[in-house]
């Protein structure tokens, strides 16, 4: 019961802090429009959202669905073998940004420098929420060049099929990946002043 209490009010914290977050984003929006800093301003603050994953993103790239085997379970076989887990997922991502993917997500979950994918009971999660199969990442970047490296001869995608991890991978024209909803204050770090 105390741990289920200790999740309820976590879950509580997280929320306060999305819709803490949500309303300083629309006060930094009406600043910007009322005051019209200057053009160069707007293009940095434009810049340092995106990469934060603080704005909703679009551009061409891949969507790679991925599911649990469906093979039989041969005696003497690991089970978990068949199965997709959170390290599974974090050597996809990295193989993405690797090939140059400038932003990724993972069923809604916008993928950035604060996020957490973590083994979760029967589901994974991600930016603290639970996750099951069938996990489907998009990545904005080149479609080309973000597919051959996941198809690359002794690569990820190799090691999937051979356990029959089931995988589709489909280029994209135009995804729209959702913005970052999360907070993440920070309690110890603290900018180093320039001299």
């Amino acid at each position: 019961i105390l741990f289920s209490n200790l999740l309820k009010q976590a879950e509580s914290e997280r929320d306060a802090l999305r819709d803490h977050v949500q309303k300083l984003t629309l006060q930094i929006d009406d600043l910007l429009s009322a005051r019209s800093p200057a053009k160069s301003v707007q293009e940095e603050l434009k810049q340092a959202r995106m990469a934060a994953g603080h704005t909703s993103l679009q551009g061409p790239g891949i969507i790679v669905t991925l599911n649990d085997s469906t093979q039989a379970v041969q005696a003497g076989q690991d089970p978990n073998l068949f199965l997709i887990h959170d390290d599974d997922l974090l050597k996809l991502i990295n193989e993405l940004k690797a090939a140059g993917a400038e932003a990724i997500a993972i069923n809604g979950q916008r993928v950035v420098n604060s996020t957490e994918i973590r083994c979760a009971g029967p589901t994974i999660s991600v930016n603290n929420a639970r996750i099951a199969p069938p996990y489907v990442l998009q990545a904005i970047g080149s479609p080309e060049i973000l597919e051959s490296s996941l198809n690359m001869p002794g690569g990820i995608m190799e090691a999937f099929q051979f356990w029959g991890i089931q995988i589709q991978i489909q280029k994209a024209d135009s995804l729209t990946l959702p913005a970052y909803v999360e907070s993440h204050p920070f309690q110890y770090a603290q900018p180093v002043e320039e001299t």
